[in-house]
């Protein structure tokens, strides 16, 4: 479904976010571990943007593709072991939440959504980084690459959710910064909302979203959710009511 067509009075009970590029800006902590280990492995830097272009299918892939082909697969489990250690040392040092997400999460939870975080990334550095940022509070699950059998745009983690939260597939709403959260999106059969500031919002335009956003608190006020210093605190899980919204 393209991102201008209108589905109406559509129900949202559940978000599920992407973390990199979607909750997070951990570009600059990616491509230092990225070229740590490059500078390991006897490589040049790469800059900045081509490394996240190769984020979104999880470290191995992120690896391969940073390393090419023309290193083995045991140079790739070497040199994919340093980057994890090495990252797992340096997650926090630059990596922030985006503008405005702190705030619409806030929002959301003070209206009693239920959300999640869904990603590619391994689960422990993914869990550790949601909880160094405060964020943890929001959500209740954080599920990684290596969380289920298949990564990604598997629909494996979003069905998980779905069923973890007693809420269908109609209710819930996949929010990520790329094509690969468009497909998994599909997969599962859930709507999708895409974001224009994350590490690969060009490839949206191949594979567009149901809705796209400029940030996760123009995403709020197009769910209706009101400003948290107008919003008491939300029902528990068990009390929450459905949003519904045009898109």
């Amino acid at each position: 479904m393209a991102a201008n067509q209108a589905v109406n009075r559509a129900r949202v009970e559940l978000l599920i976010f992407d973390l990199d590029g979607t909750l997070i800006d951990s570009r600059e902590d990616l491509a230092n571990a990225v070229n740590a280990t490059r500078l390991r492995m006897g490589l040049p830097p790469l800059d900045l943007d081509r490394i996240a272009s190769y984020v979104g299918d999880g470290a191995p892939v992120l690896m391969r593709r940073a390393l090419g082909p023309e290193f083995s697969d045991e140079d790739i489990r070497r040199a994919l072991e340093f980057f994890l250690n090495y990252y797992g040392e340096h997650k926090l040092d630059c990596t922030r939440p985006y503008p405005g997400v702190t705030e619409a999460l806030e929002r959301f939870a003070r209206t009693g959504l239920k959300m999640a975080v869904l990603t590619n990334k391994p689960v422990r550095i993914s869990r550790a980084i949601v909880e160094g940022l405060d964020l943890a509070r929001y959500f209740f699950a954080v599920y990684g690459g290596n969380s289920f059998p298949e990564k990604k745009p598997h629909p494996i983690g979003v069905e998980t959710l779905c069923r973890e939260a007693g809420v269908g597939p109609e209710e819930t709403m996949l929010v990520g910064d790329s094509a690969v959260d468009v497909r998994t999106a599909r997969n599962a059969g859930v709507r999708v909302c895409g974001v224009t500031y994350g590490f690969q919002p060009e490839t949206l335009a191949a594979e567009p979203p149901d809705l796209l956003v400029d940030s996760l608190v123009e995403l709020a006020d197009r769910l209706g959710v009101p400003p948290s210093s107008h919003a008491s605190l939300g029902p528990s899980l068990e009390q929450q009511v459905p949003l519904e919204f045009d898109l």
